[in-house]
């Protein structure tokens, strides 16, 4: 007999809504390096809350930091207490706004390794479409008595199985 755990995790599996977050490569197959217009690799593209932002490099060679626009502007921290130098950094955009990334490394902010975005609030999932009604339909969806005894019974059996 299947633990009540798996039994809980495929029954939120069912019914959990997927998450919609995209996971952005900063830079894509160049990573975060001196080189690259990042202005115009985040030109069209649409930031979320709950995205993620990864900094790809090879470890010692770059740092990421977030920043406030005038630390943006200078391209000189003061402050670099939470720089991330792993090279596989990855950042979840958690509040709507602007946000600004540098390079703290030598000069390389100045050389362009830096970023700046606008992180929007999550987009409203889309409905799905209802099938198109027929001429003198009453507007109302059925389930067919079948499917809502399969329904019935799925439901009544997970639960039976998690509570006893």
């Amino acid at each position: 007999m299947a633990s009540k755990a798996f039994l809980i995790t495929i029954f939120v599996a069912m019914v959990a809504v997927p998450s919609m977050a995209t996971q952005h490569i900063v830079g894509e197959d160049a990573g975060w390096k001196v080189g690259v217009n990042y202005t115009l690799w985040a030109t069209g593209k649409k930031f979320y809350v709950e995205d993620t932002l990864m900094f790809m490099y090879p470890q010692g060679s770059q740092s990421v930091l977030k920043v406030d626009g005038p630390t943006f502007q200078k391209c000189v921290a003061t402050n670099t207490s939470g720089v991330l130098t792993s090279g596989k950094d990855v950042i979840t955009l958690a509040k709507p706004g602007k946000k600004w990334y540098i390079s703290t490394v030598e000069d390389h902010c100045s050389k362009g390794v830096k970023l700046v975005i606008t992180v929007s609030e999550a987009p409203a999932p889309t409905p799905t479409p209802l099938p198109p009604q027929e001429l003198g339909s009453s507007g109302t969806s059925e389930i067919s008595p079948f499917k809502s005894f399969v329904l019935i019974v799925a439901a009544v059996a997970v639960f039976k199985m998690i509570f006893s």
